[in-house]
């Protein structure tokens, strides 16, 4: 399974914005989010009512900057199931320049159980 998303950097998904540094470029906490948005959205289709998946794993580097204005795409692939545990390979481009890239892992989980979690902290 595979999916890709897609953003266009704006002054709200900016290092500077966010707070990771102080330029106007792509935030690697954006690049981040994008790349776990594109691995949920690989798989959601094939979960069964009621479950989703959650993120609890990254490692990834981010390679080259980005600026105003640019696209980026991120792309994950999913590479292996571990039980409820599932494996991404994941990509970001500005066009085609790699950006980032770097391995993901989600878990599937019960939404219901896993809201009701937050009750007991």
């Amino acid at each position: 399974m595979k999916h890709r998303c897609k953003l266009i950097v704006v002054q709200h998904l900016t290092a500077k914005a966010i707070g990771s540094g102080d330029l106007p470029v792509l935030a690697t906490p954006a690049m981040i989010a994008l790349m776990e948005k594109a691995s949920m959205l690989a798989v959601a289709p094939s979960l069964a009512e009621g479950e989703t998946t959650v993120g609890g794993y990254m490692e990834c580097s981010h390679l080259k900057p980005t600026g105003m204005g640019d696209e980026v795409e991120a792309e994950a692939t999913l590479t292996k199931i571990d039980g409820k545990a599932l494996h991404f390979e994941i990509a970001a481009y500005a066009g085609d320049k790699k950006i980032g890239e770097g391995h993901h892992i989600r878990y599937v989980v019960d939404r219901e159980r896993f809201l009701a979690k937050l009750q007991a902290y």
